[in-house]
């Protein structure tokens, strides 16, 4: 009888384990020393643009020298 069990409960646990859902996991370029490899694009990451002082809709305030250099380069 606790051999049947034992099948059974096997039986069940193989079948349950097939069952959930696998999420695609996201593979990422490391280095031996577990750095991200800048070779590949997504370790890229774009240098922060320097942000001058903004206006109260959102849209950069011309009078600040910090915002009249982006807009002439």
């Amino acid at each position: 009888m606790k051999k049947i069990f034992a099948l059974v409960f096997a039986v069940m646990m193989l079948s349950l384990n097939g069952l959930q859902a696998q999420t695609p996991t996201k593979t990422t370029h490391v280095t031996k020393s577990g750095a991200p490899d800048k070779r590949y694009k997504e370790n890229k990451t774009a240098p922060a643009a320097e942000k001058g002082p903004l206006k109260k809709d959102g849209t950069p305030d011309k009078r600040y020298k910090a915002n009249k250099e982006k807009a002439a380069k």
